[in-house]
């Protein structure tokens, strides 16, 4: 498996050449970049940024192997209004063929949300409305997915949607395209009071690529996310699990805010939970 960290966990407005090196001094082999619905990286990206960013970590010997995505909580493929799904669809459409001219194999979609915990002026969306019309757009981005041959993985988010397993496998099959899977989250389970491993045991090849994050029980909010090792994340037992479904692709941790010193201890931290 290979260490990887989040742009996010390093600055949205850090220029993505200087993120490049940064991740790599700290001691990664892949940084994550991120799409924002502006920016140096963004749906309507020319093709000449996106060589640039392929071009550089190339020269500095760092992966981009995979590239996620925020816009979905601003532009929800779940939104009442057809007109938002629509641009949500669009957008993402847009996102995964800047993907591709990067060289990513993978971009990380978020499905939409029934609620999102930290903006309350998000309209709550009926469960079956939700599922539906997620469906609808993992459903024709993953026509994109094909013709870009860039895996879209669907990520388990604090979005009230897709608590279990079994229903998160049966989402992703229904769709049909050999390139669609999940984007897995381990710190995320937590939240859902559930257990890391049993995820990855039952999602199995369908996990695509990985985020790590650790969180506290004791706190149950979004304020529970902490550094990795100081939380409740079974991370011996997950690693044990992701080996045994074949898994070797990135491990990326997902830390944020940023902060003096986060790169360089989750990369010890990482070091340690890669050997488990």
């Amino acid at each position: 498996m290979i260490k990887g960290i989040s742009y996010w966990s390093i600055g949205a407005k850090v220029p993505m050449e200087d993120a490049l090196k940064q991740a790599r001094d700290a001691g990664y082999g892949a940084l994550e970049l991120a799409f924002a619905l502006e920016g140096e990286l963004s749906p309507s990206s020319p093709r000449v940024t996106c060589d640039r960013l392929r071009n550089a970590a190339s020269k500095i010997g760092i992966e981009v192997q995979s590239v996620a995505s925020g816009m979905s909580w601003a532009v929800s493929p779940t939104h009442a209004d057809p007109e938002v799904r629509k641009r949500s669809i669009a957008i993402h459409t847009d996102a995964m063929q800047r993907a591709a001219w990067l060289g990513a194999e993978a971009m990380l979609f978020v499905p939409g949300a029934v609620k999102i915990p930290w903006n309350a002026e998000y309209q709550p969306v009926p469960y079956e409305n939700a599922v539906k019309w997620a469906k609808e757009a993992v459903q024709k981005l993953a026509e994109s997915a094909e013709k870009f041959e860039v895996d879209l993985c669907v990520e388990n988010v604090w979005n009230g949607m897709f608590y279990s397993p079994i229903e998160f496998a049966s989402f992703v099959d229904g769709i049909g395209s050999s390139r669609v899977g999940v984007y897995f989250d381990v710190g995320n389970v937590l939240g859902y009071h559930q257990h890391p491993p049993h995820w990855i045991k039952y999602l199995g090849t369908r996990i695509r690529r990985v985020h790590i994050k650790d969180f506290k029980n004791s706190v149950g909010t979004l304020a529970g996310f902490c550094d990795l090792l100081e939380g409740d994340v079974p991370f011996a037992d997950s690693m044990k699990a992701l080996r045994e479904i074949g898994y070797d692709k990135t491990i990326i941790a997902e830390m944020m805010p940023p902060a003096p010193g986060l790169l360089e201890r989750t990369s010890v931290a990482m070091d340690k939970i890669l050997a488990m």
